[in-house]
């Protein structure tokens, strides 16, 4: 299903490939200011629960940015959330999610400080972490913070990210008190893993098992075969689950009449028949190249409308 917003990504990838490259070196980074999440302009919200009877949402977006250089030279790896171009990227995908997230419900999703693809070409975990924890992940933090003490007023609440997204998610959850894990209606991690290392981390990390069951993780990535399976997304992979029949074994499920999904109980991902993802960008030669990374929350969003509800009602009723 080609959407709107990958014509968007494509653009957005042609110009920023002209100010970013992968040997760009790091002789003085810059790193940019941090947002004050007290500023209703790092926030896109959209509030639909207009008589405070749903859950709120807590959306975490994925990377746009390629590394770029400032007026001086210096190179940075992350998006800058003072840079109107870097905001109306990560807008995109707000606007798009919302629009079937926020369906009678209050979402929240911040602009952060997000490693750039870059960062992830590097494939190398070291430094991605550094990268990412140093500073991108402080930004969730503080926000999802914001969120809870400023938004959120003790309501359940689902938390969703997409690729960078779902790292976060999975990250917010190994650091989330008990208190506040009680009132999370569920996780949903798309385009990301949850590895042996997080579960043993955070064993209160739960795989989903049906479309009804509340607390637990959503978790699943999209390939045109088991072969393209990557370390950087979707390997080590502990838990997955077919969004559209909510099924954990290998049982088929049709999507929009033609596409045939399978879930692959041995790799833990998605294997698609009769999709055509030869619109999805090239990003670097390390995604949308064999996997369907760029469909996670596009391809399957009636499925995931209609299990916000699901979800939602069992966790209140």
């Amino acid at each position: 299903m080609k959407t709107s917003i990958y014509i968007s990504l494509i653009t957005a990838i042609s110009l920023l490939t002209a100010c970013g490259s992968n040997d760009l070196e790091d002789k003085q980074p810059y790193i940019p200011q941090s947002p004050d999440y007290a500023q209703e302009k790092v926030w896109f919200n959209v509030l639909n629960d207009t008589n405070n009877s749903s859950a709120d949402v807590f959306y975490i977006p994925s990377t746009w940015e390629f590394d770029w250089t400032t007026d001086d030279g210096r190179v940075c790896h992350y998006a800058d959330v003072s840079n109107q171009q870097h905001l109306d990227n990560m807008a995109k995908e707000m606007r798009k999610t919302s629009a079937y997230m926020a369906e009678g419900r209050n979402y929240y999703s911040p602009y952060y400080r997000h490693i750039t693809l870059d960062t992830w070409a590097t494939l190398n975990e070291d430094t991605i972490a550094r990268r990412y924890n140093s500073v991108s992940f402080v930004d969730i933090q503080n926000a999802f913070n914001h969120f809870l003490n400023n938004f959120n007023n003790g309501r359940p609440f689902i938390l969703a990210g997409f690729s960078q997204g779902g790292k976060s998610v999975v990250e917010l959850m190994k650091t989330m008190p008990a208190e506040v894990r009680e009132r999370m209606v569920a996780a949903y991690v798309l385009g990301y893993k949850v590895t042996p290392d997080d579960v043993a981390a955070a064993p209160w990390i739960l795989p989903a098992r049906d479309s009804l069951d509340t607390g637990v993780t959503i978790c699943y990535n999209s390939v045109s075969d088991v072969k393209y399976t990557k370390p950087l997304i979707s390997t080590p992979n502990v838990m997955s689950i077919n969004p559209v029949n909510w099924r954990t074994d290998s049982t088929p499920a049709i999507l929009q009449d033609t596409i045939t999904v399978t879930l692959n109980t041995t790799y833990n991902v998605l294997v698609l028949e009769g999709f055509d993802g030869s619109y999805l960008p090239n990003i670097l030669d390390m995604l949308n190249v064999g996997d369907y990374h760029g469909i996670e929350p596009w391809v399957y969003s009636e499925c995931l409308r209609k299990n916000f509800k699901q979800r939602i009602d069992s966790f209140i009723h």
